[in-house]
Order: structure tokens, then C-alpha cells, then sequence
């Protein structure tokens, strides 16, 4: 039986646009854009979700929007969810922490101290947005080091070649293109 088939399945709910506000350069671009900052942070997590294999759900507060029934979409494999009218992204998140965060691991990324405290009362944890900010800025330094250490290792292959064979190689690989 494979290993990570009962490894628990992890759950990152994101406060949109309580993220969009506290991160500079998407506080920046919603200036310019809403909707580019929104498109933005989507990208970010939908990248974080690839290389860490944690669930994102990204939501919005659309509790101002008359006559929204609300809307969930699937963009680049992350979750996005806007809210309907009268319910806030608070609101979402916590109905449903209350319906998984005792049996699934669940963090919260906010920086609402108050919506913090109500996340870890209901079973989730916590991960202000800076935190969660600097925790993707080491998962892509991480990343880019794994990278560069693997691009080291097939140079230092390639260098044992004969020059005959890499011509080879080369011709081969051009060949496929």
C-alpha cells in the first residue's frame, strides 16, 4: 500500500482579499486592478498548491454584491469562492470549519485577529498573512535551490562526455523539436 494514501489531506482556506490588502505588491496592483490582484494571488497559490500538495481554497467577500448567489470556480486547480450576498469570507470560512475543521487539517490564512481566534476554536489553525507571505518565499527559494542543484549535477554529467557524444546528444535533441 502507498504511503501518502493515509497521509491527511491538508487545507489552506485563503481570506482573499484580507491577503490582497496586507501584501504589498498585491495592495499595489489591486490600486491598479482588483480584479489583476485578485488574478495575481490566484497564480501565487495555485503554485503553492502544485509544489506543496496542500488543498488552497481562495475566498471572496462578495456580501456587497445585491442579488449574488454566490459562485465557486475552479481556476488552475485552486478553489476560488466568491461569497453570496449577506456572507462574508469569515462567515464561509467558519461554516465550514464547523463541518471539517475536527477531522481534516485546516489552516486559515488571515490577518483578522478576531476571525483568528474563532478558527482555532472551531479546530483550524492559523496563519496570519505575512507568515503565509514568507512561508511561499521559501518554498520558491527551496525550489529554485533544488532546481539549480539538479541543473549542477547534469552539468557535471555532461562534462564527462566526449565532445563526439555531446554532438550527438545535441543532434538528437534537435531532432525531436
Amino acid at each position: 500500500m502507498e504511503k501518502n494514501k493515509w497521509k491527511q489531506k491538508e487545507y489552506l482556506f485563503v481570506d482573499g482579499y484580507n491577503i490582497i490588502n496586507t501584501w504589498e505588491s498585491l495592495r499595489s496592483l489591486s490600486e491598479l486592478s482588483l480584479e489583476a490582484a485578485r488574478n495575481e494571488l490566484i497564480d501565487i497559490m495555485a503554485e503553492y498548491q502544485h509544489y506543496t500538495g496542500i488543498i488552497v481554497i481562495i475566498v471572496f467577500d462578495a456580501h456587497m454584491v445585491k442579488s449574488n448567489s454566490g459562485k465557486k470556480e475552479n481556476i488552475k486547480g485552486v478553489d476560488v469562492v466568491y461569497t453570496k450576498e449577506n456572507e462574508t469570507a469569515d462567515h464561509f470560512i467558519e461554516r465550514t470549519l464547523d463541518s471539517i475543521g475536527r477531522i481534516k487539517k485546516v489552516r486559515v490564512a488571515t490577518s483578522d485577529w478576531m476571525e483568528q481566534q474563532v478558527v482555532l476554536g472551531r479546530g483550524g489553525t492559523r496563519i496570519s498573512s505575512r507568515e503565509l507571505e514568507v512561508e511561499i518565499q521559501n518554498h520558491k527559494k527551496l525550489m529554485k535551490n533544488k532546481s539549480k542543484k539538479k541543473k549542477q549535477i547534469n552539468d557535471l554529467i555532461i562534462g564527462r562526455l566526449d565532445e563526439e557524444t555531446i554532438k550527438k546528444l545535441e543532434k538528437w535533441r534537435n531532432s525531436d523539436e
